[in-house]
């Protein structure tokens, strides 16, 4: 399947959550999270190439694609750099477990559509994600393992 939409905007990144706050991510040890940089290289063409890239294989309908769009979901993904872990680690987006009870928007009507739309929204995040650490992102890691470690 495919989306016919035209690319939204690059999400702004912030440096006011910590990513271990999130449920979806863990980042091991102090690091420099470099969202600035990978805000610039989203807004480079990383942002357009995985959205694009998105686009030709998603399962999102353009009816679920313009919730996501009233709800302005896309401005909450946030990327961000694990050295640990040597790379863009993500938090996406979704439409919370209680949609009904807040009446988010009348056409989120099923699961159907928010587990569509949450999933899809998932696999955009990872799909920058590659795209950023393939593409474009040209450092290295400096992270560097202890010396004692075991050899195997």
């Amino acid at each position: 399947m495919s989306l016919s939409v035209d690319t939204p905007p690059v999400p702004e990144l912030e440096d006011v959550v910590d990513p271990n706050e999130y449920d979806d991510a863990e980042v091991i040890g102090d690091t420099d999270y470099r969202r600035d940089q990978l805000e610039e290289l989203l807004r480079d063409g990383a942002w357009a190439d995985a959205f694009e890239r998105w686009r030709a294989t998603t399962d999102v309908t353009a009816e679920e694609w313009q919730i996501v769009l009233d709800l302005d979901l896309l401005a909450q993904f946030d990327f961000f750099w694990d050295d640990f872990a040597d790379r863009v680690g993500y938090h996406a987006p979704g439409i919370p477990e209680d949609w009904k009870e807040r009446a988010l928007h009348p056409e989120i009507d099923s699961w159907k559509t928010v587990s569509s739309i949450n999933a899809g929204l998932t696999e955009l995040g990872q799909t920058a994600c590659e795209v950023l650490k393939d593409d474009y992102i040209t450092w290295e890691s400096e992270y560097e393992a202890p010396d004692d470690l075991p050899d195997f």
